[in-house]
């Protein structure tokens, strides 16, 4: 069972995460290698927040491929190179996520693995077994 948590000994939330996310019970999960805003054909859009919404869709695609959903995330770790809009990159994130609440950290980085990146995005779930 996946728990979500904000204790009242600390700061809330400043964005669309929780502070903590507690698994029990038996499970299993699936760790993604970073996702990047890169479409089927290889093809990376110079836009910023179109790497996002790739690189989340992707995300979206291999949770689909594990027979997962959105609602099965725990944690996501943003790393950003470059400026974002704040405003439209909550709001990608937002959308992409719904009403589900995962752990999140965000960090902005001087450079990714190439040049033309400017998201990559872990990301890991979980899902309980029954």
């Amino acid at each position: 069972m996946k728990t979500a948590r904000n204790p009242e000994t600390i700061h809330p939330p400043v964005g669309s995460y929780v502070h903590q996310m507690e698994v029990t019970g038996p499970t299993r999960w699936l760790t993604l290698s970073g996702q990047i805003g890169m479409t089927l054909d290889g093809s990376v859009p110079e836009e910023p927040l179109e790497q996002l919404e790739l690189a989340l869709d992707n995300i979206k695609r291999n949770l689909e491929a594990a027979d997962m959903g959105i609602q099965d995330l725990t944690k996501l770790v943003f790393y950003l190179a470059g400026e974002f809009d704040t405003d439209k990159r909550r709001k990608i994130v937002k959308d992409f996520l719904g009403d589900h609440i995962p752990c999140t950290t965000l960090l902005y980085v001087v450079a990714l693995a190439a040049p033309t990146l400017k998201v990559e995005i872990d990301a890991w779930a979980c899902q309980e077994i029954d």
